[in-house]
This record gives C-alpha cells, sequence and structure tokens, in this order.
C-alpha cells in the first residue's frame, strides 16, 4: 500500500489522540474516588444493618421491660392491698401474721423484680445510645460520599471535557486521510492492542521498542517516501521521519 507522506505523518497524529483517548479513559475507570466510594458504600452499609439490628433489639427490650413493669406493679398492689389489711386490724391475730410474713416474702420478690426491671432499663439506655452512635456515624459516612461524587464528577466532567476536544481533532485530522489507509490503521490497531502506527526513531519502532536489523533498515531507506512499511515485530505502521 502508498500513503502520502503527509497522510503518515496524519496517521501517526491519530495514534497519539487514540492513546491519549486510552489513557484518560483508564484514568476515568479508576479514578481514586470510585474505591474510595465502594469502600465508604461498603462501611455505610455495614453501619445502616447494624443500626437496624440494634432498633430491632430495643423494640425486643422495650416489650420486656414493659413485662417487667407489668411485674412489679403486681408486686407493688398486692403490697398495697396487704399493708391496708394490715394496718386496719381486720383480721384474726393469724391472719393479721400470715399477712405480716406474705409482706416479708412480697417485699423480697418487689427487689427481685426491681432489680430485672433496672437491668433492662440499663439495656435500654446502652441500646438508645448505641443507635445515636451509629445514626452519626452513618450521617458521616453519607456525607462522605456525597463529596467524593462531587469530586468524582468533576474529575469525570473534566476528562469527558479532553476527550470531546481529542474526539474533535481527531475527526477533523481524519478528513485529509485516505480512507484505505486509515481502515488498514484501524484493522491494525484493532488486532494489537490499541497501537496501529508508530514512529520509526533511528532504527527502533516505537510501538513495541524493538531494534530493526540492519538489512531491514537498509531495505526501509531505500524505499520511496509513500511506500507504507510494517514493523516486522509488532506489524504495526512505522511512520519515517519524513
Amino acid at each position: 500500500m502508498k500513503a502520502s507522506a503527509s497522510d503518515q505523518r496524519s496517521i501517526l497524529d491519530i495514534q497519539n489522540f487514540d492513546l491519549h483517548s486510552a489513557t484518560l479513559k483508564n484514568k476515568a475507570a479508576t479514578l481514586p474516588e470510585l474505591a474510595e466510594i465502594t469502600s465508604s458504600t461498603i462501611k455505610a452499609n455495614n453501619v445502616r444493618d447494624l443500626r437496624i439490628a440494634a432498633e430491632t433489639e430495643l423494640s425486643d427490650v422495650k416489650r420486656e421491660l414493659l413485662r417487667a413493669e407489668g411485674d412489679v406493679e403486681q408486686i407493688v398492689t398486692r403490697i398495697t392491698r396487704d399493708e391496708t389489711r394490715l394496718a386496719s386490724g381486720t383480721g384474726t391475730p393469724k391472719e393479721l401474721e400470715q399477712t405480716q410474713h406474705e409482706l416479708v416474702t412480697l417485699g423480697a420478690r418487689r427487689s427481685e423484680l426491681e432489680e430485672v426491671e433496672l437491668e433492662i432499663m440499663l439495656r435500654v439506655d446502652g441500646l438508645k445510645e448505641r443507635i445515636a452512635a451509629l445514626t452519626a456515624e452513618e450521617a458521616e459516612l453519607a456525607a462522605i460520599i456525597a463529596d467524593l461524587n462531587i469530586r468524582k464528577e468533576n474529575a469525570m466532567a473534566a476528562i469527558n471535557t479532553e476527550l470531546e476536544g481529542i474526539a474533535t481533532d481527531r475527526a477533523a485530522t481524519t478528513q485529509s486521510v485516505s480512507t484505505e489507509f486509515l481502515a488498514l490503521y484501524e484493522k491494525i490497531r484493532g488486532a494489537d492492542g490499541g497501537i496501529g502506527a508508530a514512529a520509526l526513531a533511528g532504527n527502533q519502532c516505537k510501538g513495541c521498542h524493538l531494534t530493526l536489523n540492519a538489512h531491514e533498515l537498509q531495505r526501509i531507506t531505500g524505499l520511496a517516501d509513500d511506500e507504507v512499511i510494517r514493523c516486522e515485530e509488532c506489524r504495526c505502521i512505522l511512520v519515517r521521519d519524513h
């Protein structure tokens, strides 16, 4: 294939545009904010799950507290009833003695139940503190994620603006290149990891960075300027310094 020296210089410019675009796209895909957002989102989800679990446990403990309060209330009602009966002196001496014994038993039972009630109340307070701390942590992580998203969007906007500029310049450059030559470049580039053309600097291919042997270099030197040459190693289009 033949291509003018101008077309060959343009194809090298197009390759540079494509390499720059690939670098920018890789930068967009590997923005540090993306990894930080993923990490912070996982943390936020874990904290949310812990908060929900704590709220569920709090509901259960509150029901337990209501039962304990009910048990204490029943004992207090019985104690009040017995104390009233004892104070009135109504009943036989034996009945009054039994009532007094019952009051001692009820008093001991009341102390036990109130200790249980207090322990449950402490658990309620502990859970409330834990929920408050987790809620605050959720809010903090949400603020961090929001800030990271803003930073990500700003970085992506800058990259996209640069990509649009490159695309515009590339499109303008391709207008002056022959369709056949451009198609060859695209075919090679698609099959060789994004490298379709490279400069020949001295005796080195800048695509694969391998050195051409003296015989091949001599052969290339003898070719016309419009002759399209290919690297024997990576097969990309070699653009000479015309």
